[in-house]
């Protein structure tokens, strides 16, 4: 990570607690998160400008709304244009504010916005992986209990003989989003460890059924 990166680390975070929202999914500590996965996948990528990933991925929820939010797929969009702003304001350099506003944009999978540059792939991969895992795990069933999601199906938690729901029931979201999303890793160490991350969920899967209770096996 070069100098000038390491000079914004703080004030990226700043700008991002100045437009906090209460959301425990999407807080300060997520934000790090995907900083620090971004770091690994960087590893891989020397060509990848540093500074640009810090900034995306400490802006990329400056405008967050809730998954049932009509407006929900322009999030990023919306954003991305505040990301820029702020940016501009506080002197960061003019000529990676578009790479910035791009990964910002592309980081989100309900705007369905391809990334097109290296920067953008790692940041989108590194917000992806923390929907994956023990954390991401937990912020599924924060978000689920915020929009008043049921834990699970009663009689058939795995959806094999009915049609999976996960507005309804918390644990579909699995199946229905987060089993999709190694497929969708931009980089190899993404997928990777997109994978590694999904086989623990399917073990707290098959847990979660053992204990669930009889109806899960009728």
């Amino acid at each position: 990570m070069s100098e000038s990166s390491g000079d914004w680390s703080r004030h990226l975070a700043a700008l991002a607690i100045a437009d906090s929202h209460d959301d425990g999914a999407h807080d300060l500590n997520h934000l790090h998160r995907v900083w620090q996965t971004a770091q690994t996948l960087l590893q891989d990528h020397a060509e990848a400008d540093a500074l640009v990933v810090m900034a995306a991925c400490y802006l990329h929820d400056l405008v967050n709304l809730p998954k049932n939010h009509p407006d929900r797929s322009r999030a990023s969009t919306l954003a991305a244009e505040l990301a820029v702003a702020k940016l501009r304001e506080a002197g960061f350099p003019s000529e990676k504010l578009a790479a910035v506003a791009h990964a910002i944009e592309a980081h989100s999978f309900s705007a369905g916005i391809a990334p097109t540059t290296i920067e953008a792939k790692i940041v989108q991969d590194a917000d992806r992986l923390d929907a994956l895992g023990a954390v991401g795990l937990v912020r599924l069933f924060y978000t689920a209990g915020r929009l008043g999601s049921a834990l699970a199906h009663a009689g058939d938690p795995l959806g094999t003989v009915r049609e999976l729901d996960d507005k309804a029931y918390a644990l579909d979201h699995i199946e229905v989003k987060l089993a999709t999303l190694p497929a969708t890793m931009q980089t190899a160490a993404g997928r990777r460890l997109g994978e590694e991350r999904l086989q623990w969920l399917r073990q707290f899967q098959a847990d979660f059924v053992a204990e669930w209770g009889t109806g899960s096996g009728s």
